[in-house]
């Protein structure tokens, strides 16, 4: 199984930026999308893929938080 992730653009140096995934951040490959710093990206194995926009990164960005919460919880 495959998982991408969306994370918020915060810089950029050349095709490599540095994201944040709700707190964590990392480095990915833009080169196949045009991202700007603010921008929302959605990362699959460290490259960014497609952009969003905030309101949808936001909602999925949730849905992860609240699935770690019942990971940790053992529910």
């Amino acid at each position: 199984m495959c998982l991408a992730v969306p994370a918020e653009v915060k810089s950029i140096d050349g095709v490599i930026a540095t994201v944040d995934f709700g707190g964590v951040s990392r480095t990915a490959n833009i080169s196949l999308v045009e991202a700007k710093v603010g921008d929302f990206v959605i990362v699959h194995a460290g490259y960014a893929i497609e952009i969003l926009d905030r309101e949808e990164a936001e909602k999925t960005l949730e849905l992860f938080r609240e699935m770690l919460e019942l990971e940790d919880t053992g529910a």
